[in-house]
């Protein structure tokens, strides 16, 4: 009898929806394993091959060129035996006859299929939100339509102050400046910037560096409404505490949906994404789904770290080879803001439980605070230099006890780790008598 392991490496057709930045990391994957899914098809909703999402707020800033972004053109795909659809959406999915139609009317069989989707802009329940000028951050032609806008100049408002927000705030800036000019102001909810990574401190800091620069925050501004200029393009933002805020374009960067609708249609279980195990395959087990579309244990993605994980994990699997669990680990922070460094990880707020350590050079424009739990490092946040950051979470993921480090844990890695190396060798001294 033939398992199901075997099938699947030797001879399926293998189909991804996706051809985002984790359908595509789960085709590099594949193709460095000892077997492979013998046919593999990628449908790419876009016309362009696989880029890299996470430079295009350099993209709009002007400081990159679109080349830069690409991850491999389709000569790539051709060279490694893979088919690449591009620029065809699939509307259909057959579960029961594992066939898939897209919207041009192409149907593909397959033996298993990936759902690499992706998630698209949360857009506010607001009066307007449907305006001609109002739009996201998350594609390639998203950063099109902003450097267009931006080069027209006039005023654009940033609904979020989160990283995506920031970071469109600060190209939108850029790319205008020197042009006709773009005003550009950013609105969030809460009472500081980045307020899921950040303390006060660092944000009041992050907020007087981008406010020197030319942008306007708002925070605590709450909208309520987008306004119509008769024409049935954007005029302005009104706020829930009457405030009205002329713009040209208004660009919504407050966190992001699941695009988990073919999924659900299909009749797989979705709460606010496709549901997975630990083994990335969800209420159907020859369909499974990674990334930005699909959910685990409650959790939704919009890092890239979790995600190149669950590549790794769904790569084995479809080859045959034994594969680990997947499990959620925390992640790191870093704002992609140029002239900007900025690393955190863990609580934002210290409790009674935390011990405190912290640093603040204001001529030099550095802040460090490090939130520890038993010698243990659970929290960071750094501003300006950030050269410890990395150090510091793997610290915090080993659950490293740091005491004997403590006093030199804020001033430099080199020096910490020279004295946790001498404790071991100290301990390990004892141990030897």
């Amino acid at each position: 009898m033939e398992t199901t392991s075997t099938r699947c490496a030797n001879t399926d057709h293998l189909v991804i929806i996706g051809n985002g930045m984790a359908g595509h990391r789960l085709v590099e994957v594949l193709l460095k394993q000892p077997r492979r899914p013998s046919r593999i098809t990628v449908i790419g909703a876009e016309p362009i091959p696989a880029y890299n999402r996470i430079l295009l707020s350099p993209l709009l800033a002007a400081e990159l060129d679109e080349d830069a972004l690409t991850l491999h053109d389709a000569d790539w795909y051709r060279r490694h035996g893979v088919e690449l659809i591009l620029g065809e959406q699939v509307e259909r999915l057959d579960r029961t006859q594992r066939r898939l139609t897209t919207h041009s009317g192409r149907i593909l069989d397959y033996d298993r299929l990936v759902l690499a989707t992706g998630s698209r802009p949360a857009m506010p329940p607001v009066p307007g939100i449907e305006l001609e000028g109002v739009q996201g951050f998350r594609d390639m032609q998203d950063t099109a339509r902003l450097t267009a806008a931006a080069e027209r100049g006039g005023r654009a408002i940033v609904v979020g102050g989160g990283l995506l927000g920031l970071e469109a705030a600060e190209g939108l800036r850029k790319q205008g400046h020197g042009k006709h000019g773009m005003a550009v102001t950013v609105l969030q909810r809460g009472e500081r910037l980045m307020n899921r990574q950040l303390d006060a401190t660092s944000a009041e800091l992050l907020r007087s560096e981008l406010t020197k620069r030319g942008l306007e925050v708002l925070t605590g501004a709450r909208l309520a409404a987008i306004e119509n200029n008769g024409q049935g393009k954007v005029a302005g933002v009104a706020l829930e505490d009457g405030r009205r805020l002329p713009a040209d374009c208004v660009v919504v960067a407050a966190g992001i949906t699941p695009n988990a609708e073919l999924g659900r249609s299909a009749g797989l279980t979705v709460e606010l994404g496709i549901n997975v195990d630990d083994t990335l395959t969800t209420s159907d087990p020859y369909v499974h789904a990674l990334g930005e579309c699909c959910e685990f244990q409650g959790t939704t993605y919009g890092l890239v770290e979790p995600i190149w994980r669950q590549a790794e994990v769904l790569a084995a699997r479809l080859s045959g080879t034994k594969a680990s669990a997947y499990f959620d680990l925390p992640s790191a922070t870093k704002l992609k803001v140029s002239g900007i460094s900025l690393y955190a990880f863990g609580p934002t707020e210290a409790t009674d439980d935390h011990e405190v350590l912290s640093y603040h050079d204001p001529e030099q424009g550095d802040y460090r605070r490090l939130l520890l739990q038993e010698g243990r490092i659970v929290g960071a946040v750094l501003y300006g230099d950030t050269a410890c950051g990395p150090w510091y979470f793997e610290q915090s993921l080993a659950g490293t006890n740091l005491n004997a480090c403590r006093q030199a844990l804020l001033f430099g890695q080199a020096d910490s780790q020279a004295l946790l190396d001498s404790q071991t060798s100290s301990d390990y001294s004892k141990e030897v008598a």
